[in-house]
């Protein structure tokens, strides 16, 4: 059994101001995918620079931030966002989806990539690599504040159990450190090798789909479902349905992209170019 470590989540407090572990989180997720970004432009990638790179980034944190906000509302909080739309602007209250926030980043990179004259899946491709790190740091962030717990351990002897202080008298699983492991580490590991070798267009960005939505599937079954939300077919979560859209397609787009066959660098990029 773990013991959860009590981390109080206000880092820093100087007078009247607070700077809490959660927003050194989401800094620490854009300024890694910034840095990585910046990798890629310069050792990995072609027709990248530094300019671009920056574009790209903020780009990136408005899709999540505004995303991520109204997907919240819409996706768990439709009810309370109709009856009182005022409710949107009430980020101290918390409240972020991971959907909301994906789609937010696509619209954001389709607008990126019609600026500098690239292809959308040009762009995915190249940022999605960058992205796990920062769901990584996220999960941690859930996992300071005690929020998002586990369901409730049934053996022991399989499984990591903690006491979280919001999750009652009883040993629960630490979802958020599953998750950011699986949705974070081993998926921006994967992404990276996978990404620094030729591959068609599109291939990055299906194996993200993929990658994440297998791993947050199968995590939801450790983590609690909000109390205020219905169990699809008496077992699956809502984050377990919005999850099965990024399956499907991302099976088809891996599918597609092997099909159609275009490299954008590479040796075979280099063949396409001189035919």
């Amino acid at each position: 059994m773990l013991t959860y470590p009590q981390i109080d989540p206000i880092a820093l407090a100087i007078g009247p101001l607070k700077i809490h572990w959660y927003g050194i989180m989401y800094l620490l997720a854009f300024a890694g995918a910034y840095g990585l970004a910046l990798w890629r432009a310069r050792e990995a990638e072609r027709g990248w620079t530094a300019e671009h790179v920056s574009d790209l980034v903020f780009y990136g944190a408005l899709g999540v931030i505004l995303g991520g906000r109204i997907g919240y509302m819409l996706f768990y909080q439709a009810d309370t966002l109709f009856s009182n739309p005022l409710s949107l602007f009430r980020v101290w209250e918390g409240g972020m989806s991971f959907h909301g926030g994906f789609i937010g980043v696509m619209l954001a990179m389709v607008l990126f990539a019609r600026k500098y004259g690239k292809t959308a899946f040009q762009t995915l491709d190249f940022i999605a690599p960058c992205v796990p790190t920062g769901l990584m740091f996220g999960r941690l962030g859930n996992f300071i504040n005690g929020e998002l717990w586990g369901r409730p351990v049934v053996d022991q002897t399989y499984a990591l159990a903690m006491k979280f202080p919001t999750g009652g008298d009883v040993l629960r699983h630490p979802s958020q450190l599953y998750e950011a492991t699986f949705e974070g580490l081993v998926l921006f590991l994967v992404l990276w090798w996978f990404s620094s070798k030729p591959r068609p267009r599109m291939a990055v960005s299906a194996l993200f789909l993929l990658g994440y939505g297998i791993a947050r599937f199968g995590i939801e079954f450790f983590r609690q479902p909000d109390f205020d939300q219905h169990l699809w077919f008496g077992w699956m979560s809502k984050g377990q349905l919005l999850t099965v859209p990024m399956i499907v397609i991302g099976v088809w787009l891996f599918w597609y992209a092997y099909r159609r066959n275009v490299y954008d660098w590479g040796p075979r990029a280099t063949q396409q170019k001189s035919q």
